[in-house]
């Protein structure tokens, strides 16, 4: 079992999943050049110019074309560079790509993947480090993604190009090249809208996904130092949201920590908390935490680190809920 970062892995599904001629890969960059992060690296030479398709700089126009390939029965892949460039194309994936299916009565829909890189923690520009994914959650008929591990990554992206339905598929650059892991051979998917488990533990759940869960799992270790059991789930789907999961670590811990990096305010989080607090509120031992992002622009190289919730931010909050 050959050992990849999380952007070799995503190379590779995108590899294998072009051997179906309807899979398509557009986007700036992603031809030539391989990429931004180079996750398309080599895709053109070895299938070709016109499956693997460089654009101008046009976020709605990647997406719009995307969308009509999609409709007319082709499987594309857009690539936007950065979360911070999506807006533009914003506008096509609520008024177009999330409708077609109730807009026809079924009759259409678009099985697409749109692939973003978001979030910090690489000391970029402005525009180049956000973590907005809230905003792809409120979007009726997307479903939302967010792969932690290169094992994920490669199964969920295969998954999402296998949809029958338009796919918002989050890459946490912070991971691309942060860590290594053995990866499956060949083609295999793993479900969306499950979560996972990664850590059990008794005493409180942390909730987590994305670049975010590697700080989960180091400060569900420091917890341990202490004699503390905590419990880490990777959500992996946003949207639907696995709240089985969630619900079940909740009601046997009693108390949640929710650990994202984007802003707190209507926040992941917040849905999480609200729902563990609607659905699980007997078995509560305390109120659920949140540790995120701030409501600001997040922050350039030299203070980035202050708004990337840490390992120990997040350990604080699970004390807290242990004080209660």
């Amino acid at each position: 079992m050959p050992e990849m970062t999380m952007a070799q892995a995503l190379n590779d599904a995108l590899d294998l999943a072009l051997a179906d001629e309807r899979v398509v890969v557009i986007g700036e960059d992603v031809g030539t050049t391989g990429g931004v992060f180079r996750v398309t690296d080599g895709l053109a030479a070895r299938h070709g110019s016109d499956r693997v398709i460089d654009t101008p700089v046009a976020e709605s126009g990647i997406v719009g074309a995307a969308f009509g390939m999609a409709v007319a029965g082709l499987r594309p892949v857009a690539e936007i560079q950065f979360l911070g460039f999506a807006y533009p194309a914003f506008d096509q994936i609520v008024s177009h790509v999330g409708r077609i299916r109730n807009r026809s009565n079924h009759r259409f829909s678009a099985p697409m993947v749109i692939r973003i890189p978001y979030g910090g923690g690489i000391g970029a520009a402005e525009h180049h480090s956000e973590s907005n994914e809230a905003i792809f959650v409120h979007t009726p008929g997307v479903k939302v993604v967010v792969p932690a591990t290169p094992r994920d990554a490669k199964g969920l992206l295969l998954a999402a190009i296998d949809d029958p339905d338009p796919v918002v598929f989050l890459e946490p650059i912070r991971v691309y090249r942060a860590l290594k892991q053995d990866v499956p051979e060949g083609r295999y998917t793993v479900p969306i809208g499950v979560a996972a488990v990664v850590r059990e533990g008794t005493d409180v759940t942390i909730v987590s996904y994305g670049a975010v869960l590697r700080d989960a799992r180091r400060a569900a270790e420091l917890l341990g130092a202490e004699g503390v059991s905590a419990e880490v789930i990777d959500l992996r789907t946003l949207s639907p949201l696995d709240a089985d999961t969630v619900l079940d670590s909740a009601r046997k811990t009693g108390r949640v920590v929710v650990a994202v990096e984007g802003h707190r305010t209507l926040s992941v989080a917040s849905e999480v908390a609200a729902l563990v607090q609607e659905r699980a509120l007997y078995s509560l031992l305390a109120p659920v935490e949140r540790v995120t992002g701030f409501d600001t622009v997040v922050p350039l190289k030299r203070t980035e680190h202050h708004y990337i919730p840490s390992p120990d931010r997040i350990a604080a909050a699970a004390r807290q809920t242990l004080e209660a």
